[in-house]
Parts: C-alpha cells; sequence; structure tokens
C-alpha cells in the first residue's frame, strides 16, 4: 500500500472512542451506585457493602471490555483481546482483514487460522479503525510476507 505512511514503531492501535465511552460510564456508574448506597438510611452495612461491590463489578466488566488493543513493533504484533493474549511475528501474519460489516480485524494467520483482533474495530470510530487497518496492512507487508487483505 503506497499510499499508507508506515509510522514509527511501537505503535498501539485501541478504539480510543469506544474506550473513552466505556471507562466515563464505568466511572459514572460506580460514583452513582455508591452515592446511593451510602444516602439509603434504610439499607445496613452489609448491604450497603453488596451496592459497592456490585457497582465495583461492573465497573471491572466495563475496563475488561475496554482492554483489546494491537500493539506493533519491530519483531512483530502484540494481540490483546478482552481475555487473551497472542505474540506473532510478522511472518505469522499473512493477511490483514477489515471487509465491510466485520466487527473487528481479523488475521489470516500462517498456520491456517485466522485471529480477530478486537482493537481494531469500526464500532463508533469507522474511520479510524479502516486508517488503523490499512496501517497495520502495510505494517505487515512492509516487514513480513503479508499480502493484501479483502
Amino acid at each position: 500500500m503506497a499510499d499508507v505512511e508506515l509510522p514509527s514503531l511501537p505503535v498501539t492501535f485501541r478504539p480510543t472512542r469506544t474506550r473513552a465511552v466505556l471507562l466515563t460510564i464505568g466511572v459514572a456508574m460506580f460514583a452513582v451506585i455508591t452515592a446511593i448506597a451510602l444516602m439509603l438510611n434504610t439499607l445496613g452495612t452489609g448491604e450497603r457493602m453488596s451496592f459497592i461491590l456490585t457497582a465495583a463489578l461492573l465497573f471491572g466488566g466495563l475496563i475488561l471490555l475496554s482492554r483489546p488493543k494491537v500493539v506493533a513493533d519491530d519483531s512483530g504484533v502484540t494481540v490483546i483481546n478482552l481475555t487473551s493474549r497472542r505474540r506473532l511475528a510478522w511472518a505469522e501474519i499473512l493477511q490483514v482483514n477489515l471487509r465491510p460489516g466485520d466487527p473487528w480485524v481479523f488475521l489470516n494467520l500462517s498456520d491456517g487460522t485466522s485471529l480477530p483482533a478486537l482493537g481494531i474495530q469500526p464500532g463508533i470510530g469507522k474511520r479510524q479503525a479502516i486508517r488503523d487497518a490499512g496501517t497495520l496492512r502495510a505494517l505487515a507487508e512492509a516487514h513480513g510476507t503479508g499480502t493484501d487483505g479483502n
């Protein structure tokens, strides 16, 4: 891809708008539920603590949803999804795909599998995701055996 300027490495791709929304909602939700628990005079200490624990668990879930990212460096790519982390050498990445309707980028790998990379997703920031996918595709082509994805 001649029209994509390669960034200096390392570079991190993550859905920043989605992350900002999730973390903002998480902080607000935790604060509101905690305030309600502390303001209700009819609740005992155990009940208040259960409110706060529930708020903390919900906030933790939103933090987990905001975790995905893709980190590219000189030696390869690290894909961090909700609960997993996978390190790939550049040569392992054959294609970087983000087709219309895809929820996130898929990496076609040399072992015949496809790895979802949730760190590049067109949800809220579609143009940014398309740009990021193009950049990752260009990096894969420049550093490994990657071919153009559809």
